[in-house]
């Protein structure tokens, strides 16, 4: 494809239209104008910014970098696909259209951009050859695995204060194999989810326990093994709750499966977001919406904080207010208790740890440690048994 054909046809993507905002390919189009129109150093200081951003923008590989953003790109063609839609055949031949122009860009190679700039030391890039059709069509057949749009490139987020949903930038790593004991409760967690991305019913998950036996590494543990299937997570704040009606219209529409995620849960009994968490656990959300559920973690068996003054009146009030403080979690359909591990368990997880961290010291000596150590921080858990090893580590 001829530079002038290739720079007249990028201007005219419409299904792809927003990559023309991508920083590598709007600074692509720059250069191309250059060529056609410029004097040597304006097509120089062009080319120079092109290969710039390139860099920025990952290894510095064009056919690489042409083939991410396409894949990912949330357009009206791959929404309707998504959705089951069939998309009419004008669209269809649009898309073949610009995927050859798009091709065109990605097969581009340094020399071809530095026509006339001969004996000038310019910046060269990566040229790996990419086939886009192919890469798109199997992205379309396979949008259950890979979503599109922010869900392609990440597989962890949140809601943010205007609420939003983003990428978190660096999500946490942690995997099952990184995670001692709890085999039962894991396992638990585990099947639920595969069920939800085998289209099966799935559950809502309460787990509760003490602070620092893993509730919250547990459940990021699974989506870490299972994002490769289709699993998605989406963390919400508890003052976020009143959004979880909108996020389900959103997501629900999305080939992809989601955990709404809720940390550390808890209400005052007058709180109003427990009144809207209620109201969503009415029934089942995953009848509702069948790729979404809601895994929820709290240090407290009962959700809603009782006060002495909640047990006080004749017996009909006491009832009614106990079942009102238990009546949240009951909506729950799978409830997890992580116990606070016993003093065999607490050494278990520590010898598990220290052998990944090699340390050296004898079990005798390690043992005295950890107890010591787990008696200042108030008590043994696997969090204390992981900063008991990074303490003797730093």
């Amino acid at each position: 494809m001829e530079l002038t054909e290739l720079s007249i046809r990028l201007r005219t993507l419409s299904v792809f239209r927003r990559l023309l905002s991508d920083p590598v390919i709007e600074s692509l189009c720059t250069c191309l104008d250059c060529m056609e129109n410029g004097f040597p150093q304006m097509t120089a200081s062009s080319y120079a910014e092109f290969v710039s951003r390139l860099y920025a923008a990952g290894p510095g590989d064009l056919g690489l970098h042409i083939q991410r953003v396409v894949e990912e790109d949330e357009n009206v063609y791959i929404r309707m696909a998504a959705q089951g839609k069939e998309p009419p055949e004008y669209m269809r031949r649009c898309v073949e259209i610009e995927l050859e122009t798009l091709q065109g860009a990605a097969d581009l190679s340094p020399w071809m951009l530095q026509l006339g700039l001969e004996g000038i030391p310019l910046p060269d890039f990566g040229t790996t050859p990419v086939n886009l059709a192919d890469c798109y069509r199997k992205r379309l057949e396979n949008i259950g695995q890979f979503g599109y749009g922010i869900y392609a490139r990440s597989h962890m987020f949140y809601l943010n204060a205007q609420g939003h949903i983003v990428p978190v930038l660096h999500p946490d790593s942690t995997m099952l194999r990184d995670l001692v004991d709890y085999k039962r409760e894991q396992q638990i967690i585990w099947d639920n989810t595969k069920a939800l991305l085998a289209g099966k019913p799935a559950a809502n998950i309460l787990l509760t326990g003490d602070a620092g036996t893993g509730k919250s590494s547990t459940v990021k543990a699974v989506v870490n093994e299972l994002y490769r299937e289709g699993l998605r997570i989406l963390e919400i704040r508890k003052e976020q709750l009143h959004d979880i009606p909108r996020i389900l219209d959103e997501l629900s529409v999305n080939p992809l499966k989601f955990i709404l995620f809720i940390d550390d849960l808890s209400f005052q009994k007058d709180d109003g977001n427990y009144s809207s968490l209620k109201a969503v656990l009415e029934g089942s959300v995953s009848a509702k919406s069948q790729n979404v559920v809601i895994y929820a973690t709290s240090n407290r068996r009962h959700l809603v904080k009782e006060s002495f003054s909640d047990r006080e009146g004749d017996d009909i009030h006491r009832n009614d207010t106990m079942q009102e403080i238990l009546s949240l979690s009951e909506r729950f359909g799978i409830h997890i208790t992580f116990q606070k591990p016993n003093k065999a368990t607490y050494l278990d997880i520590v010898h598990h740890l220290a052998d990944a961290a090699g340390v050296t010291l004898s079990r005798d000596e390690l043992d005295a440690l950890a107890e010591r150590f787990a008696l200042g921080r108030g008590g043994r858990s696997a969090r204390a048994a992981r900063q008991f090893i990074d303490n003797l580590n730093a």
